[in-house]
């Protein structure tokens, strides 16, 4: 074989490579090109997405079907009487001590009236003496008229004896009206229990000089009803247009830890307190097992109706500045819509909102300083959740 015949094949495999190398090239470059252009493609939708904020729904909780209030109580009889004297004298005995059960009229205690006594007793003197002047002068006044009749003396001197006769009787008459009244004085020297109920205080002992009830007066005895209580309670002005008769409550006591107590509201003061902004309200409950006593503070815990609309936002999704505190809302083609909202009571990490908002709308959470109402958001996306 010669050299030349050699020489050909060679230059053609080599022409062939040569383009297989020249294809393969081409083809790595236009790789490049479009794997340049996807990613500039991809940077600047990154870049665009970038630019519009991405937020996070926060998550509500709608109002519950009743809201508890818990406030604090004062329990007091349903009846309190301060007995008083209404005479002067010693105390003679007492018969019943604090904690006695009482009926009504049952006599608590006795009062020395030596002064009352004598008065009455000179009181009755002179109504029988009274009452003999009487007699007299009717008699007198009687032949008086008798001896007009027979001409024998003159119709003045039968008159003036009639007159006489009639302002005898007058006198008996008002003392007559003395004696009732030192008698019905008289009665007032036994204390007695005005109703049903417990002896609550005793404020005097044998030989204590009693004096006559009123400003210098000192109270003797005090008898309380305590078969039904009442429980006072200033309720905040907020809560008061929810307050109406035979609402339900319940009562706790420090001294009886984890019992809870029926009582029922039954009227209100239908006025606010102005230097508390708050409603005097009474409810009542029985007290026939005696375990409440007058005086005793306590927690009262209404159930009061909820609003439907009314919701639990997160504190993170507040927005606070000079315009008082507002949320962002996710509106229409989400887009941001700023809303003012009345904050009811605060939980802490959460508030209650009882104006400006509906469980239907998506509150935006932790918004961004910058965000502005008609600015284009994009959520962020949601967690899948693994079964």
């Amino acid at each position: 074989m010669s050299s030349e015949e050699t020489k050909t094949p060679s230059r053609r495999k080599l022409l062939l490579v040569g383009v297989i190398v020249l294809v393969m090239a081409g083809a790595v470059a236009a790789g490049g090109i479009l794997t340049r252009a996807k990613t500039s493609r991809d940077l600047a939708q990154w870049t665009n997405q970038q630019a519009v904020p991405t937020v996070a729904l926060a998550q509500l909780k709608p109002g519950d079907q009743y809201q508890s209030l818990r406030l604090p109580g004062t329990i007091q009889a349903f009846r309190k009487a301060a007995i008083y004297a209404r005479v002067s004298g010693y105390l003679k005995s007492w018969t019943l001590d604090i904690g006695a059960r009482v009926q009504p009229g049952q006599v608590l205690a006795e009062i020395d009236t030596p002064d009352l006594d004598q008065q009455l007793a000179q009181a009755k003197a002179t109504y029988a003496s009274a009452q003999a002047s009487l007699q007299l002068a009717a008699v007198t006044a009687q032949r008086w008229n008798i001896l007009v009749q027979k001409q024998i003396v003159s119709q003045q001197a039968a008159d003036n004896a009639t007159s006489d006769a009639a302002a005898k009787k007058a006198a008996a008459d008002a003392a007559q009206a003395n004696v009732r009244q030192l008698e019905a004085m008289e009665s007032f020297k036994t204390i007695v229990a005005p109703f049903d109920g417990v002896v609550t205080a005793r404020n005097t002992d044998i030989g204590a000089l009693i004096s006559p009830g009123g400003s210098a007066g000192q109270e003797l005895f005090e008898v309380s009803d305590m078969d039904t209580v009442r429980i006072y309670v200033q309720v905040p002005q907020a809560f008061t247009a929810q307050l109406h008769p035979g609402l339900k409550a319940s009562l706790e006591l420090p001294q009886y830890p984890g019992h809870h107590f029926d009582a029922k509201l039954v009227t209100t003061s239908d006025a606010v307190d102005m230097s508390s902004r708050s409603m005097l309200v009474e409810l009542q409950a029985d007290n026939s097992a005696r375990k409440f006593s007058p005086g005793t503070y306590c927690q009262v815990q209404f159930q009061l109706p909820g609003d439907p609309n009314m919701v639990q936002v997160p504190a993170t999704a507040l927005i606070s500045g000079d315009q008082g505190t507002q949320v962002a809302v996710l509106g229409q083609g989400d887009k941001v819509a700023i809303k003012p909202i009345e904050i009811g009571r605060d939980f802490g990490d959460s508030v209650e909102v009882v104006a400006g908002l509906t469980p239907s709308d998506r509150v935006i959470d932790s918004p961004p300083e910058t965000l502005q109402a008609g600015d284009q958001v994009q959520l962020a996306a949601t967690p899948a959740t693994g079964h």
